[in-house]
């Protein structure tokens, strides 16, 4: 293989590469072993917490740089190169962002926010579709607060402003709110290509996800990819040159990327 470019895949995971129910990629984890071996450099840039990644890159028996609790902290770096940092944080911590939501945000609109946190284990279940060892590490958050909110939209929108003033986030998922500090999945993308560029200036990036929380990744990348998502309306999403899948994850996601790599030439 001729190599023009260093190519990137920055890609969410619930949803986009793991079924959306069962968490799994069977069915593509060879393709995916493939394209790694290739020496495509695939980033995992999701909600999950560290620990989870973890567990996802020791099924995969690869070990990958990573981005974890929407864009908070950045891991792995020096897999690329020796001289990169191990790890980089960009968020305040969880505690700390509490402090502020506290303090901030009116009662009435506290009272709408449900930390999943303080639920009993039964409703963490149900909402995360999780059991023992990978409940436990949904949970283990650094840098992020999930919850549920309960009001209406124009409380959910007053709620938004007031973070916003704050310099926090309320980033949207499959299943829960995130409270979390001023990052996201972009900026911690565009922090990795920064670094990137100091050893390699041809990078082709692609860009794989699902939902709200994914589409300014989609929008500052050269490939954007949705994979299907039938609680999404895809067809409300305007990105040029989007790449959308007809299947859901995990067989979308490498739909996707086969008709991406074709369209970068790789």
């Amino acid at each position: 293989m001729s190599k023009k470019f260093s190519l990137i895949i920055f890609t969410d995971l619930d949803g986009s590469l793991l079924h959306r129910d069962n968490f799994r990629f069977d069915q593509i984890k060879d393709y995916l072993k493939k394209i790694i071996d290739d020496g495509i450099i695939i980033i995992p840039n999701t909600s999950k917490t560290e620990s989870e990644i973890e567990e996802f890159m020791k099924d995969l028996g690869s070990n990958l740089p990573f981005i974890s609790e929407n864009g908070s902290a950045i891991h792995g770096l020096n897999l690329i190169n020796n001289n990169f940092p191990n790890k980089i944080i960009l968020s305040r911590d969880k505690k700390e962002l509490l402090e502020i939501f506290n303090e901030k945000i009116p009662k009435e609109l506290k009272d709408q926010c449900k930390f999943i946190s303080e639920m009993n284990i039964k409703n963490q279940i149900d909402i995360f579709g999780l059991h023992d060892k990978n409940l436990k590490n949904a949970l283990n958050r650094k840098y992020t607060i999930p919850f549920l909110f309960d009001g209406n939209k124009i409380q959910k929108n007053k709620l938004l402003k007031i973070l916003r003033s704050s310099s926090l986030t309320m980033q949207e998922g499959g299943r829960v709110l995130n409270l979390g500090d001023n990052t996201n999945k972009v900026k911690s993308m565009n922090q990795v290509l920064k670094i990137y560029k100091k050893i390699e200036n041809k990078i082709k990036v692609i860009a794989v996800g699902d939902n709200h929380n994914d589409l300014d990744m989609l929008r500052n990348c050269d490939i954007p990819c949705l994979v299907f998502n039938d609680q999404f309306k895809q067809d409300q999403i305007y990105i040029d040159n989007l790449i959308v899948s007809n299947k859901p994850s995990p067989e979308g996601w490498a739909d996707v990327i086969k008709t991406a790599l074709v369209k970068v030439g790789y």
